[in-house]
């Protein structure tokens, strides 16, 4: 028992630190020396674009969405730009008629029903012929030059899709932002650091990627994450999936502990469900193996890991007073998002706490949206995150 309970602690540690720190830095050290050494289009070459957007309730940020893509120095000729509201109840749909007699390059749908964000992709992709498809969210603002360095990689025949560099502005000390801006930021240089290795980016980020249409998958009904489902078709598909640095925009992210919480539940059903639904995938070869298993499935075990060494630790409190401090020190770990509420409300605010508490609860998220995945409690609908602005 006691054997056993040593190797269960050290292991799931041991998995944790690896996800965390050792394979970013592996990463990093492979990378070091790679260049980008991809073709681009020019000026001239580049080809007809369809940018796709499924909105609920985005009153707020919909009128700067649309002006941000159509200050663009990519050809307005070659952009349609589909919007498909989710029976918004605000002004959203009101906002887009009004910009489409300024833009006839914007067509609008409106759904009469909630559909779920998926859903209105598949439908929209349908009505275009467009070569290359951006599916990009209200709250993901571009600059001028965004479509232009985004869309320049599909020269290369090889690449299937490219992911945008996300930028999140307006961190707030009081809350999560710093802690979730931290995190973003680590999942760009990896999702980067992959592409340009192995061309293998484990998923793009759903709030501004292109894929060539003849490598769009429909998303199955039901399921929620559709931006991991549809990179890893591209990768299935023999075909590069590369994250453009260059191609920027600007994302408001959320400061609200529990808003943010309800949205990391539901992207963990997400996740559980492209686990099951990519499985053979994750054999298809040594590369592919390495960065689903390091760079995603860990994480999704996270909280199953952490259950496990706290167990472990109980079980070796019993036989040594070492133990017994290393568990009171785990227990107030995983206990942190409390002592961080009741610092909160004294007006202080502990960055170093602060982070660990994001992180237990994040891994809360996950256990929770395993368990909703298990007994299929969950929706293909949403509901905007309410952020900074």
């Amino acid at each position: 028992m006691i054997f056993f309970a040593h190797i269960l602690f050290w292991f799931s540690a041991f998995l944790l630190v690896y996800h965390y720190v050792f394979f970013p830095l592996i990463l990093k050290i492979l990378a070091a020396s790679k260049k980008e050494d991809f073709a681009k289009y020019t000026q001239n070459e580049f080809p007809k674009v369809a940018i796709l957007l499924a909105a609920y309730n985005e009153e707020k940020v919909i009128e700067k969405k649309i002006q941000s893509t159509f200050d663009t120095q990519y050809p307005l000729d070659k952009i349609t730009f589909y919007i498909g509201s989710d029976s918004s109840t605000d002004a959203t749909d009101s906002i887009v008629n009004k910009y489409q007699e300024k833009f006839p390059q914007l067509v609008f749908r409106r759904f009469f029903a909630r559909t779920g964000k998926p859903e209105i992709i598949n439908q929209l992709e349908k009505e275009t012929d467009a070569e290359i498809l951006v599916l990009t969210d209200a709250n993901v603002f571009f600059e001028p030059n965004t479509l232009t360095n985004l869309v320049s990689y599909f020269k290369s025949p090889s690449i299937g899709l490219v992911g945008g560099n996300i930028i999140n502005i307006e961190t707030k000390k009081d809350g999560i932002s710093n802690q979730e801006k931290a995190y973003l930021n680590a999942e760009t240089k990896s999702k980067y650091y992959e592409g340009l290795l192995w061309g293998k980016m484990m998923g793009a980020f759903g709030g501004l990627y292109a894929l060539r249409k003849n490598c769009y998958s429909p998303v199955p009904k039901g399921f929620i994450v559709d931006d991991f489902y549809i990179s890893m078709k591209v990768i299935e598909a023999d075909k590069k999936a590369i994250n453009a640095l260059d191609a920027l925009a600007y994302e408001d992210v959320s400061n609200i502990s529990s808003e943010e919480f309800r949205r990391k539940v539901r992207i963990s059903i997400g996740n559980f469900q492209n686990l099951f639904a990519f499985k053979p995938l994750i054999f298809k070869d040594l590369t592919t193996f390495f960065c689903i298993v390091s760079h995603k499935v860990i994480r999704w075990i996270g909280p199953f890991l952490l259950l496990f060494q706290w167990v472990s630790a109980l079980v070796l409190s019993l036989y040594s007073s070492v133990w017994v401090y290393i568990l009171c020190m785990f227990s107030m770990f995983i206990l942190s998002p409390i002592f961080d509420l009741i610092f909160k409300k004294c007006g202080i605010h502990l960055k170093a706490l602060r982070f660990f508490s994001h992180f237990i609860l994040m891994n809360l998220a996950l256990m929770i949206g395993f368990f909703k995945f298990t007994i299929g409690n969950y929706s293909q609908t949403w509901k905007p995150t309410q952020r900074n602005q």
